[in-house]
């Protein structure tokens, strides 16, 4: 359960996702062990969640056991997602690539997916609104 800040679609054909992973992050362990992830595009009810999700460290506050005790997850082809996110992304790992920065450039392909809704997506502008962000 990562915010991540980087995304972006590079690839109609074959359809492909680039997202930028900081080395330190839990998510970036979690990737190598795992080779999967679920992208989760947020709907405007997550809101709450960013703050727990973005901006504490997976390595020092177990963001699971949270979202769990306060039953904010659901379960979609055996992973624990956030309720009332409008839309659900397995990804495979395709590349990886050190760019020299402080994260890694994953380009991921779509396993599976899932649209809840097209409506009351999270956006970047909502976040700025909302004083969540910059």
């Amino acid at each position: 359960m990562n915010i991540c800040t980087y995304v972006s679609v590079v690839s109609k054909n074959p359809r492909l996702y680039a997202i930028a992973i900081d080395y330190q992050s839990r998510t970036y362990i979690n990737l190598l062990q795992e080779g999967t992830a679920v992208l989760q595009i947020l709907s405007v009810h997550n809101i709450k969640m960013v703050g727990y999700l973005g901006k504490k460290s997976g390595n020092a506050f177990d963001k699971q056991r949270y979202l769990e005790s306060n039953d904010l997850l659901c379960t979609w082809k055996n992973y624990k997602v956030l309720q009332n996110a409008n839309a659900y992304l397995e990804l495979s790992i395709h590349k990886r690539l050190d760019v020299g920065g402080d994260h890694e450039l994953f380009v991921f392909g779509i396993i599976n997916s899932k649209t809840n809704s097209e409506k009351n997506i999270l956006t970047f502008q909502e976040l700025i609104r909302q004083n969540i962000i910059l």
